[in-house]
């Protein structure tokens, strides 16, 4: 992910989160070398960027905070191969477990996480605003 990205980026952050991610906390996220992993999924036919995903590695332990792909690439398994890809690279690194935090309501993305052998570990009340809702813990060991 670099800098430029970021108007792509938000374009999909705004369709995909009631609750969006601004400008300031993608390009803290370039600038956080070392914890944050940054990286956006281009499309090689449309040229353009599709999607995004962050995720946070302190120690062994890793965090996927954000994950989007436009409405257009949903539904196509694309999803499910960047997560692939993304558990393959955490690993090579000396990941050894992930989790992530996703609404109850997101019933794809809670599917993809089960698909990928994610295990509910808990709730976090009142995570996410607009709508309120609690945030589904999932993790796994890789």
């Amino acid at each position: 992910m670099e800098e430029e990205d970021i108007p792509s980026i938000l374009e999909i952050e705004n369709v995909s989160f009631q609750t969006p991610w601004r400008f300031s906390t993608f390009s803290g996220e370039i600038v956080n070398k070392g914890i944050s992993f940054p990286y956006v999924i281009v499309h090689r036919i449309v040229e353009r960027v599709i999607g995004y995903i962050i995720y946070w590695k302190i120690q062994e332990e890793v965090q996927i905070s954000n994950f989007a792909l436009h409405p257009d690439f949903r539904g196509k398994g694309i999803g499910e191969a960047v997560m692939r890809r993304i558990i393959k690279a955490i690993q090579r690194d000396g990941g050894v477990y992930v989790f992530l935090e996703v609404r109850p309501s997101n019933l794809s993305a809670r599917s993809l996480y089960n698909k990928l052998g994610f295990k509910v570990l808990g709730t976090r009340k009142d995570y996410y605003q607009s709508p309120l809702e609690d945030a589904i813990i999932m993790g796994r060991p890789l």
